[in-house]
């Protein structure tokens, strides 16, 4: 996209916030190694003057991360105007690159210092100054889109709850790690998706451009929630658990039954109240998918339904995350499309 489009057509969250969506992000912020390209987990250090990647190859070598690490996620971008789908592969590279560093395999290895050092690299990328080949991509995706930096430091912060926190107490307190690790790539994508600008003349609405910030925010927590259902057993051989606390007691479900992967009717029931809740995050996404331009609408619902399709095959697996992955099989992707054009064409 030239930098007219970028003026003229692209509008987000950093151009165009609105009082009250600053309030509600402010009130969230303060509330093995050879399978892993070497290029994904790279720091800035002091090295020798070497040329990085041209553009092209930069944005390709996204696409493929994108492609191998996101299946789900990848179809939606293929469904975006080109300039769009590469600077969303860009931002999720980046994304990617910062989750590596604690949940990756060099995970044990990273330290607050690691990601103060990650947040400088950030800082330098924001600067316009790429310390490597994926940082290209990264920065010509900013001079392209007016996005802010903030929502990428507030996922570094959730990176640094991560090192520290294995349990969540209350859902007030996983819901602000949500904010952080996911609901701040609503805030990165939304100025790339762009807000429709066309004035609304019906009777009820205020003739005002709305803000989609909420949104945005709800669906990258739903998304989330969504990680962490599947992801139980997972995440319990790392001695993580994200179902709050009191939501365990609720149900009378204890830590050493999730530990051994017991289901039963308790835990069939805590599931239930999981997924419901989670539901209730992509019902208040799909509010806002009307708010943005006309070409990000379809790609955005194909991402929302297939994502939430996850929560069916959970279902379907009988709540057993334990030993049994869920996914959105081909099939079923392949139904969710055209329901998605017709609901980006209609609502």
């Amino acid at each position: 996209m030239v930098a007219s489009e970028k003026a003229n057509n692209v509008q987000g969250t950093s151009s165009l916030p609105s009082r009250k969506a600053d309030a509600l992000v402010q009130s969230l912020r303060l509330q093995s190694p050879s399978c892993v390209p070497k290029d994904m987990l790279e720091l800035p250090e002091s090295r020798g003057v070497r040329n990085l990647a041209s553009l092209e190859d930069a944005y390709e070598r996204c696409r493929q991360i994108t492609a191998k690490y996101s299946k789900t996620f990848y179809i939606g971008t293929l469904l975006m105007p080109p300039a769009k789908r590469r600077a969303i592969w860009a931002i999720y590279v980046w994304c990617r690159r910062t989750d590596e560093l604690v949940d990756g395999p060099a995970a044990d290895l990273t330290t607050t210092e690691t990601l103060d050092q990650w947040e400088r690299h950030l800082e330098s990328v924001f600067a316009g100054h790429p310390i490597n080949d994926l940082d290209v991509a990264l920065v010509d995706t900013l001079e392209r889109f007016p996005i802010s930096i903030q929502p990428f430091r507030d996922m570094i912060e959730g990176q640094r709850m991560d090192l520290y926190r294995s349990r969540y107490e209350t859902f007030e307190e996983l819901e602000l790690y949500c904010y952080r690790v996911a609901g701040t790539v609503g805030l990165m994508t939304t100025p790339v998706m762009g807000v429709d600008t066309t004035p609304r003349t019906a009777p009820w609405d205020r003739g005002e451009v709305e803000d989609p910030t909420k949104e945005a925010i709800a669906l990258g927590v739903a998304n989330q929630l969504t990680n962490i259902l599947r992801d139980v057993g997972e995440d319990a051989r790392r001695g993580r658990i994200y179902i709050p606390q009191q939501e365990l007691a609720l149900f009378n479900y204890t830590e050493e039954d999730l530990f051994n992967g017991v289901v039963d009717d308790r835990w069939r029931e805590l599931m239930r109240f999981q997924i419901q809740r989670a539901r209730k995050f992509f019902a208040s996404a799909e509010r806002g998918i009307s708010l943005l331009s006309r070409d990000a609408r379809f790609p955005v619902w194909a991402a929302l339904m297939l994502y939430r399709g996850i929560l069916d095959e959970i279902e379907r697996n009988g709540y057993d995350v334990f030993r049994r992955r869920a996914y959105v099989p081909g099939f079923r992707k392949l139904i969710y499309i055209p329901i998605a054009r017709l609901r980006a064409a209609v609502l």
